[in-house]
């Protein structure tokens, strides 16, 4: 299954703007050969930490991302996990992903958990309260998870003990933090024995630098694809087989003993 990353600069609230450049390089990421199964987008593309100004920012009901995306999958042939958009619902505000078949047809959204103090999400957003998993082509079950999240083992292995073999994270995570980036997206792959597919932006925005390294990290922890702090098209290939062959290695799920965890 090949995936392409969309590493891409994100412009501080303009959501017209981050639109065109997210789309322009979804086409580019179509027109390569082999074109990729699955198209991965970064988090909060369409504004940014805008979040002195989100209310008027957010999308209404993730109406305009919803149609957006739903519309090129299906033009395309292509499945989409969207990254994550402010979405409005009501009066609240959160930072939701949407992911979309090949026919254009969602198949799952997921809000983020785990607010990050350091940029002052609590104090602007809602926190979700589901994690989710979904179905990819062939019955591939992935999981759901957004920047902060990763530094949470408890969501990805509870996702893992769902079934899944895949967890997708679109980020927006900074410079100095590089390393535990790596670090924290590598172990989730290991001590879960499942892919990890990472889309970070890049650029300047305000006081902080965004530093890419998007990374598609496999079952055994070894790195198939990882991009620089450019904006590209990070793109690597995901074989299913390879988290059954590590689980069954290794079997990590049936030598668990649950009732000894404090």
């Amino acid at each position: 299954m090949n995936i392409a990353l969309i590493q891409s600069y994100i412009e501080l609230g303009d959501p017209v703007g981050n639109r065109k450049r997210i789309f322009d390089l979804m086409e580019k990421a179509v027109g390569v050969n082999p074109k990729p199964d699955i198209i991965v987008l970064p988090e909060m593309w369409n504004t940014g930490y805008a979040l002195d100004r989100i209310h008027e920012l957010a999308d209404q009901d993730g109406r305009e991302t919803k149609d957006s995306l739903s519309a090129f999958a299906r033009e395309h042939q292509v499945q989409i996990v969207g990254g994550s958009v402010a979405e409005k619902i009501g009066e609240r505000i959160y930072n939701t992903m949407y992911i979309f078949n090949r026919q254009g047809n969602q198949v799952a959204s997921y809000s983020k958990m785990h607010l990050f103090r350091l940029m002052d999400e609590e104090k602007h957003l809602h926190a979700g309260d589901q994690a989710v998993t979904f179905e990819l082509e062939e019955g591939l079950k992935a999981g759901a998870s957004i920047c902060y999240d990763i530094r949470f083992p408890e969501l990805a292995r509870g996702l893992a003990l769902a079934g899944a073999k895949v967890l997708f994270v679109p980020a927006e995570w900074p410079h100095p933090r590089l390393n535990h980036w790596r670090t924290l997206l590598t172990a989730r792959a290991i001590e879960n024995q499942m892919y990890v597919v990472a889309c970070n932006r890049v650029g300047i925005s305000g006081d902080t630098s965004f530093f890419g390294h998007s990374m598609i990290i496999d079952p055994w922890g070894e790195i198939v694809a990882e991009g620089g702090e450019e904006e590209a098209i990070i793109t690597g290939n995901l074989d299913s087989s390879l988290t059954d062959t590590v689980r069954q290695r290794i079997p990590v799920f049936e030598d668990r003993r649950p009732n000894l965890y404090v």
